[in-house]
């Protein structure tokens, strides 16, 4: 008897400690979901019945305060919230109407017609937005008026013709892209120094930019692209112009370091009596003399709207190669060297890389940077 009083004890605990919990929780709405869910999983769960009413009051007046104050807004984005919210409240309704136990402890709301009508007339805002806006100038003004277009479509699939115009704002948004070719102010093009790295920076920075950006028909961003001697010869008056300018480029000598390092090896000397082989340890020194620099150069990148007289962009991308070579010569035993160390021994010819390849190398390094930092600008 004494163990069956304890036992309704623990129950009757159990089960208000439960109530407490539900009600007592900061959000309330997962409260709420929660109660539910313990109603699926355990009908007769008496905390839970009890707790839902009070949950779903508490979180439906939350929300339909949130709703009141968003209601007084004149922004756009006021559907966005107002339908965001009353779908929350619409998602109560149906995960309540689910269970046969939790709709038995509360009657929900149905939004479903709330939410359509909204629907409704956040598509009409949204579209009427975007209609005023497509009349005006400017890049701004269409990015803003295809934005609208979309997200009327999104509200109502198919609404009106949403789509056509959002192409139709797509298509104003367009601009010419000239790309300039490098301005190298560096040492080495101001003094005449080889002309193989600036010729490969024209490739590389102004060429293949605009052939890798689609060209004067790209149609993966809302821009066509040109070298400066596309436009004039295509007689396009360039919206924006892109310019880079290499600066702060060093290229120094190598610089000489030399180390040792001992080597050794166990190596068979004969057998003994009984044919077994015999081993002895043989010794060299490695004498190595490493060759070394680091370069590294910087590329500004300015993308400007000629029309709108300002720049949209300005950016500087530096980049660095380290290049290093190693030789050697040995005193010692010859059988101690492993073939690594034979092959900086044998490695006699020293090829330092000439300027224009170091320079190749740090243009190559730069240009995905620079590639990038183009579409951001153009993209959308």
């Amino acid at each position: 008897m004494k163990y069956i009083f304890y036992a309704l004890l623990f129950t009757l605990v159990s089960c208000s400690s439960s109530k407490k919990n539900y009600l007592d929780r900061s959000d309330t709405d997962n409260a709420l979901f929660d109660a539910v869910k313990a109603l699926k999983k355990k009908n007769s769960d008496t905390a839970a019945a009890n707790a839902l009413p009070v949950l779903y009051n508490a979180v439906q007046q939350r929300h339909i305060r949130k709703i009141g104050s968003y209601g007084e807004s004149k922004e756009l984005s006021r559907w966005d919230k107002l339908i965001e919210e009353y779908g929350i409240l619409q998602n109560m309704h149906d995960v309540i109407i689910d269970v046969d136990a939790a709709h038995a402890a509360v009657t929900p709301v149905n939004y479903g017609q709330t939410i359509y009508d909204l629907r409704q007339r956040a598509a009409e805002d949204y579209y009427a937005s975007a209609t005023d806006l497509l009349t005006l100038p400017g890049r701004d003004n269409a990015k803003k008026a295809y934005t609208a277009f979309k997200k009327a479509g999104k509200f109502v699939p198919d609404y009106k013709d949403a789509k056509s115009k959002m192409d139709e704002a797509y298509q104003h948004a367009i601009v010419n892209v000239q790309v300039n070719p490098v301005q190298d102010n560096s040492f080495f093009f101001n003094t005449g120094w080889g002309n193989y790295g600036y010729n490969y920076s024209n490739e590389y920075f102004q060429q293949n930019l605009v052939r890798e950006l689609g060209g004067r028909n790209s149609s993966r961003y809302p821009a066509h692209f040109y070298t400066d001697w596309e436009a004039r010869r295509d007689n396009v008056q360039p919206d924006w112009v892109v310019d880079l300018t290499l600066r702060n480029i060093y290229i120094p000598r190598p610089q000489s370091y030399g180390y040792s390092r001992n080597v050794s090896k166990q190596i068979e000397s004969g057998r003994d009596t009984s044919g077994k082989p015999v081993y002895q340890t043989v010794y060299a020194r490695i004498n190595i003399t490493r060759q070394s620099f680091e370069a590294r150069a910087e590329m500004e990148v300015t993308i400007s709207d000629i029309a709108g007289q300002k720049t949209i962009d300005r950016r500087s991308f530096r980049e660095d190669y380290n290049w290093q070579e190693e030789y050697g010569s040995y005193s010692g035993d010859s059988r101690a060297l492993s073939a690594s160390d034979w092959n900086l021994i044998n490695n006699t010819r020293y090829s330092e890389p000439r300027r224009e390849d170091v320079l190749n190398e740090l243009y190559r390094k730069l240009y995905p940077q620079v590639k990038n930092r183009v579409i951001y600008a153009v993209d959308w």
